[in-house]
């Protein structure tokens, strides 16, 4: 009785603590805004709550245990209301950097909260890198060579920590500027039936063609993807649907799997809403979002075009036919049922995008069109009850974002303190050498590795902070160079051994997640050269209505063609060795810069692709006519 009065007061509670949540952010940017670091706060004291309410110490667990999360609750309320009550008080003592001892004692509380919140959400990869980086500024001064620096007492480790340059600092302030506005229009959208919609739009474009259920996987999780922007969460959403319907029309346990979860991953990537470490890129590279949505658009098509293309080859391989048209939904209805979400997004995109108004002011102005037009739909109507539950989802999806930007802040507090941001930056440089690529192929482990135990945006931030400038001291731009670091902070989620996109659809296909990982990679290929491709050809994230985006794009796509068939070793037909070195003759010409070197592939595409068609056609009518 007592779990299940429990569970009711829960959701009361979170449905209350939600709606005041959105709220306040809103509140924020429109009728009261209060000054940066108390706003960060109350964000910060909020996510706690949610946290310590969603993520038990022990899952089911007695009352005590219960009593316990509630004093966690209770002091996260209590540390908040210290900087918010006290906030002049707080912002004299902190621009010093020596907090007294009522602050030393709250700052270190507040690390405390930090760290149980982050191990709770995402493990204990991101919290043991934190603590380490506090143990190397407490004595790093006793280490010898390039390591060493002069040492720093515990008060100014802690006054760092509980500083606009720790939780209160770059990660957090993304998180309540940016990320949770978005995240209440994703929750808003699920609400709204955004999911089913998708899907069934999805199930209709694509259902009756060879190999629907696996294409019709690639475009939901891509829909889906861009409004969510976790890869997770993607999985869990669409694939609970596809990667069964995938096994049943007769693709392998491994295959299914690892389509959902290449598919899923490139939400993180994906225009308009990208994933949430893409707010703090704008940030840490100082551009704006709606620059970083249109830079981003072409390699995120292209990503999924190249899956595309590699889905469609493997239904040839094994002969796997499109879905009944009678069990498919009808374009045209899905379509009218889309229109209640469509909307919004187009009143986003033009408020980021023409209007060029912030990104927390477009997306307001979003979530009022979708609780507008959910409202007024005929069908599958948007409601109060409907409408409290998106509030409290926001919350639900509150608590790994908040986690991993505060303690994120630890590390980039640790890291300005002492200079190893800075020391791992120059390494970088020197064993590269002169070499953009031996340099990048440097940052890209580095990402990956970090990437494979933390959530996207922690990985992102910490190769943000370390290995961005680096890459701009070797001649990358900054936007190639941040957007670099955040394809590979993302794509990890698909990377063996730990690799948590691929592990939920494990999960879900019955398969091994290692064996769901390693096809994954395969099929995730576009994933790992885009990077490589628009550092090195920065035509790749220039969008115009000139001649240059409209070269720029024939020869994307037909990199993107001749990929997937080397890949899979297939073009309707099993190709050979030749056709798979012209293949990549001809990636290697189209991919350049110079429009004489990318025509040339173009040209000599299409006479491997019409060539291997004669020949075949040919033998198709001798072997008749014998």
């Amino acid at each position: 009785m007592f779990g299940l009065s429990y569970e009711k007061f829960r959701n009361y509670f979170a449905i209350a603590l939600g709606v005041f949540t959105g709220l306040l952010h809103i509140g924020q940017f429109t009728i009261y805004p209060m000054e940066s670091i108390r706003f960060y706060a109350w964000h910060l004291m909020l996510g706690l709550v949610f946290v310590f309410l969603y993520k038990p110490t022990i899952k089911n667990a007695s009352k005590k245990w219960l009593i316990f999360d509630w004093f966690l609750i209770a002091l996260s309320v209590f540390v908040g209301f210290v900087v918010i009550g006290q906030y002049d008080v707080y912002t004299e003592i902190m621009q010093n950097s020596r907090p007294d001892l009522r602050f030393f004692i709250v700052g270190i509380i507040a690390a405390f909260l930090v760290l149980e919140a982050s191990r709770r959400t995402i493990g204990w990869v991101l919290p043991a890198i934190a603590v380490g980086t506090v143990l190397y500024a407490m004595f790093g001064g006793d280490l010898p060579g390039l390591l060493a620096h002069r040492g720093y007492s515990i008060s100014r480790v802690v006054g760092a920590i509980f500083s606009d340059q720790g939780i209160y600092g770059t990660p957090i302030a993304v998180s309540a500027s940016n990320i949770y506005l978005f995240l209440l229009f994703a929750a808003l959208l699920s609400a709204s039936g955004a999911d089913i919609i998708f899907q069934n739009v999805a199930i209709a474009l694509t259902g009756r063609k060879r190999g629907g259920p696996a294409k019709m996987a690639v475009v939901a999780s891509c829909l889906f993807g861009s409004i969510s922007g976790s890869a997770v969460a993607n999985v869990m959403s669409t694939g609970a649907f596809t990667i069964p319907l995938m096994k049943r029309q007769g693709y392998q346990k491994r295959f299914a799997g690892a389509v959902e979860a290449v598919a899923s991953t490139g939400g993180q990537i994906m225009p308009p809403i990208m994933g949430a470490a893409a707010f703090v890129m704008s940030d840490f590279a100082g551009i704006s979002y709606g620059a970083i949505c249109i830079a981003a658009l072409l390699p995120a098509l292209m990503y999924y075009v190249t899956l595309f293309k590699m889905v469609d080859l493997e239904s040839i391989k094994s002969n796997l036919k499109g879905l009944p048209p009678e069990n498919l939904p009808k374009v045209k209805d899905e379509l009218k049922r889309c229109f209640k979400l469509i909307v919004p997004l187009a009143v986003l995109m033009f408020f980021l995008l023409i209007i060029q108004t912030t990104p927390m002011t477009s997306v307001i102005y979003s979530i009022g069109a979708l609780i507008v037009c959910g409202f007024i739909a005929r069908e599958d109507r948007l409601n109060l009850k409907k409408l409290l539950n998106g509030f409290a989802g926001a919350g639900r999806n509150l608590p790994q974002v908040v986690s991993a930007c505060a303690c994120s802040g630890i590390v980039t507090a640790m890291f300005a303190i002492t200079g190893l941001g800075l020391k791992f930056s120059n390494f970088i440089v020197q064993l590269g050498g002169s070499s953009i690529i031996l340099s990048l192929i440097l940052a890209m482990i580095i990402c990956v590795i970090l990437g494979m135990g933390l959530p996207a945006t922690a990985a992102y931030i910490i190769c943000a902070t370390a290995i961005a400038p680096a890459l701009i001291k070797i001649g990358v731009g900054v936007l190639p160079a941040h957007l670099f670091l955040l394809y590979f902070a993302s794509i990890s989620a698909i990377t063996p051994p730990v690799a948590v996109a691929s592990y939920a659809a494990a999960g879900i296909a019955g398969e091994n997640a290692l064996k769901i990982g390693l096809t994954a990679v395969k099929l995730g290929i576009a994933g790992f050269a885009l990077p490589f491709t628009f550092v090195l050809n920065s035509d790749y994230l220039h969008l115009g209505f000139d001649l240059l985006t409209l070269f720029t794009w024939i020869s994307a796509f037909i990199v993107c063609y001749c990929c997937a068939v080397i890949i899979q070793g297939y073009n309707e037909y099993k190709i050979t060795i030749i056709e798979k070195l012209l293949y990549c003759a001809v990636i290697f010409s189209a991919i350049q810069s110079g429009f004489l070197i990318s025509a040339s592939g173009w040209v000599l595409f299409f006479i491997i692709y019409w060539g291997s068609r004669f020949v075949r056609n040919k033998k198709a009518r001798t072997t008749f006519l014998i």
